[in-house]
């Protein structure tokens, strides 16, 4: 294997750790990075400093933020009726990108996990109570994972939830749009199957 100056092996390393990145892919940008002008690498440079700087839990609902609310959380057109339980704030941009959902959210910050030793005090799941309390919530729509987790996750707040005496739904699981039953698994299609609808 060639050397590589010091440098740009040292790149190389610390880019193939991001997820989906592989040492090759890595070798693409450092060499990209070389080409192009310095200016470009200074303002890749900065966008890195500033996300890591500047980003922040929101102090509401802990999307990311780069002031003490996100926009989500700042914005008065939002539905404050309507929380929606997501595990990240990936999580959150999946959902935004529909347009079909005008509530706030509250990211736990990962799901329920025996195996990796993440149990209820390692969620945020006391500051969703709270939320649901003082803010005169009238719906929680757990939108975590469809796994064993994130079902976990959901079974679990649902039942902590019932007593404040909320709404409690979850998102309807079941075919994507084009499936071919033949390929579909088969918890997808019970999911189907138990939230079909009249037609």
């Amino acid at each position: 294997m060639p050397q590589l100056a010091p440098p740009i092996e040292r790149l190389i390393a610390e880019l193939a750790k991001l997820p989906g990145v592989g040492r090759k892919t890595a070798q693409r940008f450092v060499f990209h990075l070389l080409r192009v002008p310095a200016a470009e690498v200074s303002a890749l440079g900065e966008a890195l400093r500033d996300l890591r700087e500047k980003t922040r839990a929101c102090e509401s609902c802990f999307n990311l933020a780069d002031a003490a609310l996100c926009p989500i959380c700042a914005d008065p057109r939002r539905d404050r009726s309507l929380i929606c339980v997501v595990e990240e704030p990936a999580n959150v941009l999946g959902i935004e990108r529909t347009g079909a959902y005008r509530g706030l959210y509250h990211v736990l910050g990962g799901a329920l996990s025996p195996l990796r030793d993440v149990g209820p005090e390692d969620l945020r799941v006391k500051e969703l109570l709270e939320r649901v309390r003082d803010q005169g919530v009238q719906e929680v729509l757990l939108a975590t994972s469809p796994n064993v987790e994130g079902e976990a996750t959901a079974v679990y707040l649902a039942r902590l939830l019932k007593p404040i005496g909320v709404r409690t739904t979850r998102p309807a699981q079941g075919l994507p749009a084009g499936a071919d039953l033949e390929f579909t698994d088969d918890l997808t299609l019970q999911k189907a199957l138990e939230g079909r609808r009249e037609y």
